[in-house]
């Protein structure tokens, strides 16, 4: 009798200890959809639409592809999403894929592969593959890019980028 009283206490133990995967709590539907949004936002260059996936705070910190090697805020955030978008003359080709997601009620994590394409507006075309990790954070009830990190493979005999990055 003693031995199950104890296996009960420590299954109750670790059953509190362990985090709530997203998917089990319904969060993970919500996060996905803010990915869905964001991608959406990017085809139709909405700039307004894309920043109200991220936290609006000068907390936010994002590594991106592009210097400089951290953007510190929501604003200057912004400030490199409007350069991206008016450098497409039209709407940019946009995709996330082997987008997963864990975590718990508060925060999670996703990590994705991105695709963006579109003809420039100086005759050039922008077209990248990159692979992304996201943090988000549920705020008021609702969920929000907190931190992201944005990278590609590197050669690293040549120190080139790989853009297009294949399995």
């Amino acid at each position: 009798m003693k031995s199950w009283v104890v296996l009960a206490a420590i299954a109750a133990v670790l059953g509190a200890a362990m985090p709530l995967r997203a998917e089990d709590a319904g969060d993970a539907a919500q996060i996905k959809n803010l990915e869905a949004n964001y991608a959406a936002a990017i085809r139709a260059r909405d700039i307004d639409r894309l920043m109200s996936n991220y936290v609006n705070s000068p907390d936010l910190v994002v590594f991106d592809l592009i210097p400089p090697r951290q953007y510190n805020g929501w604003d200057a955030y912004r400030k490199d999403w409007q350069g991206v978008l008016a450098g497409c003359k039209e709407s940019p080709v946009f995709e996330v894929t082997d987008l997963a997601i864990d975590g718990d009620k508060s925060y999670a994590y996703g990590r994705s592969i991105q695709h963006l394409k579109c003809p420039g507006a100086n005759g050039g075309a922008m077209d990248v593959t990159f692979r992304v990790t996201d943090v988000y954070k549920k705020i008021g009830g609702k969920w929000f890019i907190v931190h992201e990190h944005i990278s590609v493979p590197v050669d690293l005999e040549t120190g080139k980028p790989d853009l297009s990055s294949k399995p």
